[in-house]
């Protein structure tokens, strides 16, 4: 060890002995009755020493003020060189910062907020690229060619928005047909979804309502069964649907076919309830009772009665 490193290490006397000219400093550049007592010092190099105060300023438990004092070679005057507050091993520090973007939680957003999506984006890729055509058993694959598909789109858009109200303007004959080429291309969107953010939207579906979760593994039979299910389209059709059981904890949430709960369709049927038997005496009815007997039931003779029939009488 050389002895410029010993001399660095040992505090330089005079430096050391100035606490009462570090504690001004200290309270000058602090709130008053926020210093307090001396704690400790440390070396720096030669004759340049730190004094540490303790901080009672409230939120700032462990913090210490650090004053800085130094004085030149054979010289006796002490000068402060600088103060500031500095966290000690026990002092409550803020966490480390985070950007907004990794920080951003699933809910976080309200109403009148704004995501921004990077335009490197590996989740979307550009909608239209220049080479894409239209299939060749397309209606309209002979509309436009595709590589002045664009620039004539955009020159329509302008041309539309440069009109004034009023204007009698016709309207190109061949815009329908650009139009159709253009939503055949998926040109109405600027970017959609790529393979990879396809691929973790899947993987945070089945996740979240997926067959390893806890309902899925208690449940009594998969989604891919139930009569709630609702297919979707595409290529995720073969392994997503959505949830319309309204009882169901997936209610309006994609879920993988081999999700399940309670609610599946053919878990529990119920039975139709049976039908009650008709009554044996109908008390509701009525009966019918002529005012007449009849011919046949022999209280009645068979010949007429000319004086009873003259009066009404059988």
């Amino acid at each position: 060890m050389s002895a410029a490193t010993t001399r660095s290490r040992t505090p330089d006397r005079l430096c050391a002995e100035a606490v009462d000219l570090a504690r001004e400093a200290a309270e000058e550049a602090a709130a008053p009755g926020v210093v307090g007592e001396h704690v400790s010092l440390v070396s720096e190099g030669d004759r340049v020493v730190t004094h540490f105060f303790e901080c009672k300023e409230p939120g700032y438990r462990g913090w210490r003020w650090a004053v800085t004092v130094t004085r030149a070679s054979r010289a006796k005057n002490v000068t402060l060189d600088e103060t500031v507050l500095l966290p000690g091993a026990d002092a409550l520090l803020a966490p480390e910062w985070v950007p907004w973007s990794e920080r951003l939680r699933p809910g976080d957003m309200g109403p009148g907020d704004l995501l921004p999506t990077e335009a490197e984006d590996l989740r979307l890729e550009p909608g239209f690229t220049g080479e894409d055509v239209p299939p060749p058993n397309s209606v309209i694959a002979d509309a436009a060619p595709s590589h002045d598909l664009a620039e004539r789109v955009e020159a329509e858009d302008a041309e539309l928005t440069d009109r004034r109200p009023g204007t009698d303007a016709t309207i190109d004959n061949g815009r329908g047909a650009i139009a159709a080429l253009a939503e055949e291309l998926g040109m109405r969107r600027a970017r959609v979804l790529s393979r990879y953010g396809l691929h973790i939207a899947a993987d945070r579906w089945d996740e979240a309502f997926g067959a390893k979760t806890p309902m899925a593994q208690a449940a009594p039979a998969a989604c891919v069964t139930c009569g709630f299910l609702v297919p979707m389209a595409g290529s995720l059709r073969q392994a997503f649907g959505v949830c319309a059981n309204e009882f169901s904890p997936a209610d309006g949430h994609v879920v993988s076919l081999t999700y399940g709960c309670g609610g599946h369709s053919e878990a529990a049927v119920m039975p139709k309830p049976p039908t009650p038997a008709p009554h044996v005496f109908d008390s509701m009815g009525t009966d019918e009772f002529p005012l007449r007997p009849a011919r046949d039931s022999g209280s009645v003779s068979s010949e007429p009665d000319g004086a009873s029939e003259d009066l009404g009488h059988s």
